[in-house]
């Protein structure tokens, strides 16, 4: 079979099937059902990488399949799930200026993703230590920025595209910006979970007293 199959790129893998689905509930209007989705990819994309550094006989080809595979399945997961999102929920695409922001976000998530793969691969060339920084903003950071985003919608009202417009631009830009983030140690990581947890209880509660 075409392919490397080991236990390190099942959590990739998973997130990929997460992120998929993601885009069949948002074709289908389901909002919400989405977004879940897309909480549970940034879940898997938050491990996947510790999960791989686990296997210490890695072959240079196992390692360049994982950086290539994680960023594909990034791009479905958060380079084009949450336009979709956007979309699912009746924001406006008719307009130039709306399918300008949503495709640039898309774009932008591209360009970041194989802007990594190129420094990652020239990274591992060089030295076998853990990435210490990030440049510009992650993509993975949407899957906790876009779900507190849509959780407001109702109570932003007609104002929400435009709100949600304005700040898919803004992440976009902050995708190829050049700028450095400290990349989060496993408290920080716990802590992303936890408020992932809370992001996912607040849609619930909006979703049953909107």
């Amino acid at each position: 079979m075409i392919g490397y199959y080991s236990y390190t790129v099942i959590l990739t893998y998973v997130g990929f099937v997460c992120g998929s689905l993601g885009l069949y509930f948002a074709s289908q209007g389901s909002t919400n059902g989405a977004i879940i989705m897309l909480l549970l990819a940034g879940f898997c994309d938050m491990f996947d990488g510790k999960v791989a550094k686990t296997k210490k006989n890695r072959t240079p080809q196992e390692s360049r399949f994982g950086i290539q595979i994680d960023s594909l399945s990034d791009m479905v997961c958060f380079g084009l799930l949450p336009p979709m999102i956007a979309f699912s929920c009746g924001a406006p695409l008719r307009k130039p200026i709306n399918i300008a922001v949503y495709s640039c976000f898309s774009l932008a998530a591209l360009i970041r993703l194989a802007y990594f793969n190129v420094s990652e691969e020239e990274r591992q060339q060089v030295t076998t230590e853990r990435r210490k920084v990030y440049e510009g903003l992650p993509v993975t950071s949407v899957a906790l920025i876009i779900p507190l985003l849509f959780a407001f919608r109702k109570d932003l009202g007609s104002s929400f595209p435009i709100v949600c417009t304005v700040i898919y631009a803004i992440i976009a830009c902050a995708f190829i910006t050049r700028f450095t983030l400290k990349k989060p140690g496993m408290r920080t990581m716990l802590l992303f979970i936890v408020a992932g947890a809370l992001e996912l209880a607040l849609l619930i509660f909006k979703h049953k007293h909107g």
